[in-house]
């Protein structure tokens, strides 16, 4: 049995691709047709020295492939948590992050249909 599909609601979880990581709140977990639907909290972008942490806790929920996710650690979301925490929610910001997560949730659905057209 896949081991994603025993992910627990309110788990914090991850999607990865490229430099970025999209962590996320499962809300629930659709086993029927292996989806997830997650809510967004935080986009680290781990390219530059010093990591940039989005906070997307007001972006729109995703359904997605349960087999993308991977069981995030505790340890690491705290220090993440306590980089957005501090500061103080500006509306110019949280509309940059939305789109960061757009432009993520593309690039990543793009690679997916190139990866699959390739396999054929």
């Amino acid at each position: 049995m896949d081991n994603n599909l025993k992910f627990q609601q309110g788990q914090i979880l991850f999607l990865e691709y490229g430099d970025n990581r999209l962590y996320v709140e499962l809300i629930q977990l659709v086993v029927s047709r292996q989806l997830c639907w997650v809510r967004p909290l935080l986009l680290v972008n781990f390219a530059e020295e010093a990591r940039t942490v989005s906070d997307l806790r007001n972006a729109s929920d995703l359904l997605w492939s349960v087999h993308s996710f991977q069981a995030a650690l505790d340890t690491e979301v705290v220090e993440f948590f306590s980089q957005v925490l501090v500061k103080e929610a500006k509306p110019e910001l949280e509309r940059v992050a939305k789109q960061k997560l757009n432009e993520f949730i593309q690039k990543l659905w793009q690679h997916i249909q190139d990866d699959s057209k390739s396999a054929l």
